[in-house]
């Protein structure tokens, strides 16, 4: 008879809910980088490269919602082979990454999160409203 060995994987989540307000990005940063750098997480394969951008792309998908759909949730899901951003807002518009040029002042925002995820995706929420999601593997 053979013995099955179950392996627990740790997961966290953790939701926030942020106001229509141009400080929320700044405010969505700090509790990011709180939220990451607690102790317990640093067993889950986070180092400072992967809170810096998680950082980052938390902070442009918060400016784009806050902007663009008023009141934004911000939740942040990290298991042992993933972390995991998502913002939720009440647009319906559905953001687009547009052509990078010399002296655009914005439009690099969704770019920048592209390329640090491995997986990002923009959802329809039912009731109205997106989800966009950006995954980074650990």
């Amino acid at each position: 008879m053979r013995a099955h060995r179950r392996t627990h994987r740790r997961s966290v989540r953790v939701e926030y809910l942020l106001p229509d307000e141009a400080e929320s990005a700044g405010r969505a940063r700090k509790l990011t980088s709180q939220f990451l750098a607690r102790p317990g997480r640093r067993t889950a394969g986070l180092d400072a490269e992967h809170i810096g951008d998680a950082t980052l792309i938390v902070s442009e998908l918060v400016t784009n919602a806050t902007r663009h759909g008023g009141t934004c949730r911000l939740r942040l899901h990290v298991s042992d082979t993933r972390l995991t951003v998502e913002v939720y807002d009440d647009s319906p518009g559905r953001p687009r990454v547009r052509a990078l040029t010399t002296w655009g002042e914005s439009g690099r925002g969704l770019a920048m999160v592209r390329c640090l995820a491995q997986r990002f995706d923009i959802d329809p929420v039912s009731g109205g409203g997106k989800r966009v999601r950006a995954v980074l593997a650990l």
